[in-house]
């Protein structure tokens, strides 16, 4: 079995920083860089692109909605032809810097509320999905397993990667426990690895109501900005040798 292995980074805006992006880079096989929207700025894009090629890491877009005060996590109303165009700029303005530094971008993550409304609403997500093609058809669009946005990505013609989180709870419809809900961020780093071996070996995921429910596991995402980040990487990198599970980026 093989498994990607990805990461928020590039989300410090000018004076502030977030993450510990050069720890975390370490250990993963892909990472999603912010574009400027909901975090980021053109230094710190150059600067995470750089890192990523210096780790020999996939790099992805991470695009969201324009809401650096909100961290992109605040839900917007926006039409297709917006979200489209959103998704176009960010592409664009991250694989200027990726291809100036030689590189090649691998895929894109939607960010945020941005990625959590395209699970659930397929316009939004068809809209995602044909702005990622109208940039480069070969690119691969990460979503959430189960979720509209893996559907509208087959749909346009793109590949798809199904992404899985270790650090977040589930709910009985597969989609992520908000955040503002006990127990819907997982700090636990013996939860977290479990939650991790029952979705990439079992291919199921228990809920926060109880129970479990299916889900198909391309990619597993580690939060850069929780305290816990570093140690839960190493976790999972390691209880997933131990059961004989390639960690390997998602274009290899």
């Amino acid at each position: 079995m093989k498994i990607d292995l990805n990461c928020d980074l590039g989300e410090s805006f000018g004076h502030f920083k977030i993450g510990n992006d050069d720890v975390v880079i370490q250990y993963v096989t892909s990472v999603n860089i912010a574009c400027g929207f909901h975090a980021g700025d053109p230094l710190v894009m150059e600067k995470t692109v750089k890192m990523a090629l210096e780790n020999n890491v996939e790099i992805g877009a991470h695009p969201g909605f324009p809401d650096l005060m909100g961290f992109g996590r605040r839900n917007m109303v926006v039409s297709p032809s917006e979200a489209k165009a959103y998704v176009i700029y960010q592409i664009s303005a991250l694989n200027g810097f990726v291809k100036a530094q030689g590189g090649k971008m691998q895929h894109v993550k939607p960010h945020g509320a941005f990625y959590n409304m395209a699970a659930k609403d397929y316009h939004l997500a068809r809209a995602i999905a044909e702005g990622v093609y109208a940039v480069d058809s070969d690119l691969i669009l990460m979503g959430l397993a189960g979720g509209e946005l893996i559907r509208a990505g087959k749909d346009v013609g793109l590949r798809t990667a199904s992404e899985v989180f270790s650090d977040r709870a589930y709910n009985l419809e597969g989609t992520l426990a908000p955040r503002g809900i006990k127990g819907a961020v997982i700090h636990d780093i013996d939860a977290a690895v479990n939650q991790v071996q029952n979705m990439v070996l079992n291919g199921k995921v228990a809920t926060i109501e109880g129970g479990e429910v299916e889900l198909q596991a391309d990619s597993i995402c580690v939060h850069g900005d929780n305290d816990e980040a570093v140690e839960l990487v190493k976790q999972i990198r390691n209880s997933l040798k131990e059961a004989n599970v390639e960690v390997k980026a998602l274009s290899k």
